[in-house]
């Protein structure tokens, strides 16, 4: 009963959608998720096409209850490890034996440690200009400086509103940052963030370590992403610039393993993990129905 054509690992859009093209294909797949969704702060998500601004529980409940129709068994639990062949093991004991693997584990964010960050993250501490620059249109936004992607960040969110303030922070910029935001016209407030400034469960400003208070009333961050593949990097996939190496349909360098979604495109949507899982899905059915018409012709 534990026997799959594929198990997926990792519920979230990419998983699912996966698992819902595979799931039509008449394959017996098992998805195993353990219930932590990186967008699980955020009230809504944005730019997916007749999904826009649903909140991200719903998508996922609704996305279960899709592949659930089709014969998909959704597994609650966490992935301990993978054996060659494939095997995988839970942490409450259970074996999943799968021909193919496909691993949606996506990414965690790491915050800067300024206090109020991680406490208002998903909510008035945002980092994607596309998924919440609208919802604070127009609004005295800050940008929290933690590397150089921070300033491509203001840059960027300058588009959403004229009142785009730059805190350097601990981040040292040079003169090719320096002419970035002045053509932008963002300013730079120098000097360390000693915390964000709540009340009324609300944002309202950014307070230096000398006691300035400049107001703000949304803050972007730039989180380093760290990617979620030590069952990958276990079996052995090959890692090019820090990230799992796949081809443009999530397939591995090791033969039966497909990764897709955060997990292998940190800068990836919503709406593009879940293409990125129906993408792999149809290549691994393929690749499946090969195996099979190769055995059957050597089966005679």
């Amino acid at each position: 009963m534990n026997a799959y054509d594929v198990v997926v690992i990792g519920g979230g859009a990419a998983g699912l959608n996966a698992a819902l093209v595979l799931g039509r294909a008449r394959r017996r797949v098992a998805v195993v998720d353990a219930g932590e969704p990186r967008n699980a702060p955020a009230a809504h998500m944005q730019g997916f096409l007749s999904r826009d601004g649903m909140p991200p529980a719903e998508l996922l409940s609704v996305g279960r209850a899709e592949v659930a129709g089709y014969g998909v068994d959704l597994v609650d639990g966490r992935v301990a490890g993978i054996e060659p062949g494939f095997a995988v093991r839970l942490t409450d004991g259970t074996t999943l034996g799968a021909r193919r693997i496909v691993v949606a584990t996506g990414l965690r964010d790491e915050l800067p440690e300024v206090p109020g960050v991680a406490e208002r993250w998903g909510r008035d501490v945002i980092h994607c200009p596309y998924c919440h620059g609208w919802e604070v249109r127009d609004q005295a936004i800050g940008v929290l400086a933690g590397e150089a992607r921070s300033v491509h960040q203001a840059v960027m969110v300058k588009q959403w509103s004229d009142d785009v303030v730059f805190f350097a922070h601990e981040y040292a910029l040079t003169a090719e940052d320096r002419q970035q935001l002045d053509a932008r016209r963002i300013p730079v407030v120098e000097g360390p963030v000693a915390r964000l400034v709540v009340a009324d469960d609300v944002i309202r400003g950014v307070e230096l370590r000398g006691g300035r208070v400049v107001e703000r009333s949304a803050i972007f961050v730039a989180p380093r992403f760290v990617p979620i593949d030590g069952l990958l990097r276990e079996l052995g996939c090959e890692v090019d610039n820090g990230l799992v190496k796949v081809d443009q349909f999530g397939r591995t360098t090791v033969d039966g393993v497909w990764a897709v979604g955060n997990v292998v495109t940190p800068m990836a949507s919503v709406v593009m993990a879940a293409a990125a899982g129906a993408a792999a899905a149809m290549v691994v059915n393929g690749d499946l129905v090969e195996e099979e018409v190769s055995a059957a012709r050597i089966a005679g």
